[in-house]
């Protein structure tokens, strides 16, 4: 598929480029766009979370009462998850949630995610530019020349690129990224995904192995 190429200020150059359809026009796979999403916020996860079971919690040892006769359940430790302040059956224990996926999987996950927003009329691609020095106000006028000052955007850079990462940071719908961090969940979380010129042929030929 063609896309045509846009300037900062949102009018067409002229130019258009050739989208891989390897790329940006295959079948999407739900479940590979499922799994890559669930890694990534799985890896997210601290898993610090701990609760005291009733082997960790101070107290007397002794058997609160006789076995029999009392009328009531046996109980043999002031610690058992059935009494105030005794320890939690069963309760949360610090662990790891991150799991693995091959990497052809992943690949296939992120030209899924490219092509659902290829056919969804997401994706822009904008000429290559820079700012003199880091000011978001620039980069607010790129959104708003774009139509994407009140969506959320993903901005990829072909190389890394100070200036206009800075301008964008304070923006909470905005996201700038290079070529190399672009991930599924990154691309389903966004509105649009706009490309600068220079980051097509690195992607492509990335994700075509």
């Amino acid at each position: 598929m063609k896309v045509a190429v846009v300037d900062i200020k949102g009018k067409e150059t002229g130019r258009k480029v050739e989208l891989s359809d390897a790329v940006f026009g295959i079948e999407p796979n739900e479940h590979a766009l499922y799994l890559d999403v669930k890694q990534h916020l799985a890896n997210r996860r601290q898993g610090t979370h701990k609760a005291k079971e009733r082997a960790e919690i101070t107290g007397s040892t002794r058997k609160i009462k006789k076995q029999k006769g009392t009328g009531t359940a046996r109980a043999g430790s002031i610690k058992s998850p059935l009494f105030k302040g005794g320890g939690r059956a069963f309760g949360p224990r610090v662990r790891d949630y991150s799991f693995k996926l091959n990497k052809n999987l992943k690949r296939l996950a992120r030209r899924s995610a490219l092509s659902v927003k290829a056919n969804d009329n997401a994706i822009v691609v904008i000429e290559d530019f820079n700012f003199e020095a880091p000011k978001t106000k620039n980069f607010i006028e790129v959104l708003k020349a774009l139509g994407l000052d009140n969506k959320k955007s993903l901005f990829v850079l072909g190389d890394s690129n100070n200036n206009v990462y800075l301008s964008s940071r304070n923006l909470k719908t905005s996201e700038v990224i290079t070529g190399s961090e672009l991930s599924t969940y990154k691309i389903m979380n966004a509105n649009n995904v706009v490309f600068f010129e220079g980051s097509l042929e690195g992607i492509e030929q990335n994700l075509s192995k």
